[in-house]
């Protein structure tokens, strides 16, 4: 016997059982009587075998009819228990997300809004990589993946929602202001001990902007130079030198004393913090919520 074809012929068998003859199920499924007739007898000859004595006032199952009924009705049951918990895993947050975000981003505030979440929604699982790492959200399997861009963003197939912007503001500790005397410009900054993203030209440049829009920039050779923003953020509340950080992760810093900004009227061009992820279409509940706990996260920590 060669394998059914059409498992929706089991679940129409089971209707015609059910209700008793042709024409009371050809009108619950709303159907035609005839097309109903003419799948039950194409899934006998699919079988070898007869389910149904047919006579022109009644209709009976086959002893063979009768067991193929008993599993279908099993096949029929799995088939609804399956589609139960589709939907409700697209009507309510529940299952699995898998995400990716850059460390200082969490550190500025996101961890707080994911945790949040997580505390809303019991029934998702959050599966987080805190990673600096540019990742592939298709490769790797995620939900989505936070990201910090200028833009323009680059093209790409992936859909794109944005959650905030980020700036970039020169930080030092009020020691060594104090010690070093608050600079007036950017030009007085070159005689600064400063801290820096790692370059792998290992040439050290900050280009900020002002007011007006105009470009003043500073190439310096930085006494720490790391890939982490955060460590960046440690070693200049210790005093080890000034930092380009950004607002977002040092603004409890200087809330509280531990970092003070210079050149108040200087700042990076704004970056996109934004989210990617393979396709809005069929976006389940827990990822499209915990992304519109994203949005309004950021939006009120006024990014």
């Amino acid at each position: 016997m060669s394998a059914i074809t059409d498992l929706n012929d089991l679940r129409l068998f089971s209707e015609v059982v059910e209700h008793g003859s042709y024409t009371a199920a050809a009108r619950s499924l709303g159907v035609q009587t005839s097309k109903l007739s003419r799948r039950i007898r194409a899934l006998e000859e699919e079988l070898g075998v007869r389910l149904l004595n047919r006579t022109s006032r009644s209709q009976s199952l086959t002893e063979t009819g009768r067991q193929f009924h008993q599993h279908c009705l099993a096949l029929v049951a799995e088939a609804k228990a399956a589609k139960d918990i589709v939907d409700r895993t697209r009507s309510t947050p529940q299952g699995t997300v898998r995400i990716a975000c850059p460390v200082a981003l969490l550190e500025s505030g996101l961890s707080g809004i994911i945790a949040r979440y997580v505390e809303n929604y019991p029934d998702v699982q959050v599966l987080l990589d805190a990673t600096n790492r540019r990742v592939d959200v298709v490769e790797e399997g995620l939900d989505f993946a936070i990201r910090v861009r200028l833009p323009p963003l680059e093209n790409t197939d992936l859909a794109v929602r944005q959650l905030g912007q980020s700036i970039h503001i020169l930080v030092a500790s009020p020691r060594l202001v104090a010690r070093l005397a608050e600079p007036g410009s950017i030009e007085s900054v070159k005689g600064w001990p400063t801290l820096c993203m790692a370059s792998s030209s290992e040439r050290f440049v900050w280009n900020l902007v002002d007011a007006e829009g105009g470009v003043r920039s500073l190439v310096h050779q930085p006494r720490l130079a790391t890939d982490d923003l955060v460590s960046l953020r440690v070693a200049a509340i210790s005093g080890v030198g000034v930092a380009l950080l950004p607002r977002e992760l040092v603004e409890a810093d200087i809330q509280a004393g531990r970092l003070q900004r210079l050149l108040p009227g200087l700042a990076t061009a704004p970056a996109l913090v934004h989210a990617i992820f393979p396709t809005r279409r069929g976006m389940v509940p827990a990822v499209r919520h915990l992304l519109d706990a994203l949005v309004a996260g950021c939006e009120e920590l006024n990014w």
